[in-house]
C-alpha cells in the first residue's frame, strides 16, 4: 500500500484568512461555524461570508453572536449571516440545532473547544467535559447533520485539533479521569487527539456520501476565549514573550505565536481550497499537510501530527465508543 503524497499548498504559517480565500468563490453554499461569536470561529467566519457563503455561527451565547454576525455583515456586504444557539455540551441543544437544519450543507467548522480546565469537571452523563465539549458534542453535531452535508454532494468538515494533541492519546480505559489523578492538559490532549481521530473515521465512512473531513491545528494565538482557563502565571509568561517578539513555549514545545486571521488561515484553506477536493482523513498545520512524526518525536517537536492520532483501528474504536455515549 502507497503512502498518499502529503498536500504543499503556496500557503505558510505567516498567510492570513484573506490569503488562502482570495479569488474562491462560495455563492449559493452554506456554512456552519462553532464558536464564531469571537475569536477564530469568527474570523473564519468572516472569511467565509466574504467570499459569499451563507454562515451560521453555532454559539452558545447568542446575544454575543448577534454581535459578531452585525460586524461581519457590516465587513462583508453579506446579509446571509445567521446566528443558532448550540451548547455542545447539552445532548438537548445539539438536537435542537441539528433538527431546526433545513437544505445542504457545503462546510461544517467545528472550531468551538474549551482547553486545560483547572479543575475536574464531568456532565451529567458523566464524560470528562473537555472530551465532551470537544469531541463528542461535536461529533453529535456531525451526525446530526450528516444528510445535510450528504445533500451538499462535496461537503467538508473542519475539526480543529491541536499541537496539544501530543501530550496525550485517547486513554479508552479511562477517558474520564476515573482511576487516575486529573490533569488538565492531558484531558485536553486526548480530546484533541479524538478530533483527529474523528476526521479520519468520518472520510472512512461518509466519503461514498460526499463528505471528508481533515483535522487543523491553528497554531498559539493569545487573546482568544480558548486561553481563559490557563495557568495565569503561564500565561502573563507567555504574554512577555509575544510582546518581546520571542519564541513561546508550552508543554516544554516552542511555538511562534499568530495573530487571529494568521490562526484563522488554515481552517479556511481546508474548508475551500480546490486543492483538497476530495481530501479527507488528514491533519493540516501552517497551511500545509503536516509530517507524521516518529512515535519518539511526539512531545518533542514544535509541529507535526502523532501517528496515534491517525490510528485507523483507534479512529474505528472512538467512533463506536461516540455512537453508544450518543445513545445510538
Amino acid at each position: 500500500m502507497t503512502t498518499p503524497q502529503r498536500i504543499h499548498t503556496p500557503f505558510g504559517d505567516e498567510s492570513t484568512a484573506a490569503e488562502v480565500i482570495e479569488g474562491i468563490d462560495l455563492s449559493g453554499k452554506h456554512a456552519v461555524v462553532t464558536g464564531a461569536a469571537s475569536g477564530l470561529g469568527a474570523e473564519t467566519a468572516r472569511a467565509l461570508a466574504g467570499a459569499g457563503a451563507s454562515v451560521t455561527l453555532a454559539v452558545r451565547n447568542t446575544e454575543a453572536g448577534e454581535l459578531a454576525a452585525t460586524d461581519i455583515r457590516k465587513a462583508t456586504g453579506n446579509d446571509a449571516v445567521h446566528v443558532g444557539r448550540l451548547d455542545l455540551a447539552d445532548k438537548a441543544s445539539i438536537a435542537a440545532f441539528t433538527s431546526a437544519w433545513s437544505g445542504p450543507l457545503h462546510i461544517l467548522v467545528n472550531n468551538a473547544g474549551v482547553m486545560a480546565l483547572p479543575t475536574l469537571e464531568r456532565t451529567p452523563d458523566g464524560w470528562e467535559l473537555q472530551f465532551a465539549s470537544n469531541h463528542l458534542g461535536h461529533f453529535a453535531l456531525a451526525v446530526g447533520l450528516h444528510d445535510a452535508l450528504a445533500a451538499a454532494g462535496n461537503a467538508r468538515i473542519v475539526s480543529l485539533s491541536s499541537r496539544g494533541h501530543h501530550t496525550s492519546p485517547v486513554q479508552f480505559d479511562d477517558i474520564n479521569f476515573t482511576s487516575r489523578a486529573y490533569d488538565p492538559w492531558l484531558a485536553y490532549g486526548q480530546s484533541k487527539t479524538a478530533n483527529v481521530l474523528f476526521a479520519v473515521e468520518a472520510t472512512n465512512r461518509w466519503a461514498a456520501d460526499g463528505i471528508t473531513a481533515n483535522a487543523v491545528h491553528p497554531g498559539v494565538i493569545l487573546g482568544t476565549n480558548l486561553s481563559r482557563y490557563m495557568d495565569p502565571d503561564q500565561f502573563a509568561q507567555l504574554r512577555a514573550a509575544e510582546a518581546a517578539g520571542e519564541l513561546g513555549s508550552i508543554q516544554g514545545a516552542p511555538f511562534r505565536f499568530k495573530t487571529i486571521p494568521q490562526g484563522a488561515a488554515t481552517s479556511v484553506l481546508v474548508a475551500t481550497s480546490p486543492q483538497l477536493e476530495g481530501i479527507g482523513g488528514r491533519y493540516f498545520e501552517d497551511c500545509n499537510e503536516a509530517e507524521t512524526l516518529t512515535p519518539e518525536a511526539v512531545g518533542k517537536s514544535s509541529g507535526g501530527v502523532a501517528p496515534y492520532a491517525l490510528d485507523p483501528d483507534a479512529a474505528e474504536r472512538l467512533w463506536k465508543l461516540s455512537l453508544a455515549a450518543m445513545g445510538a
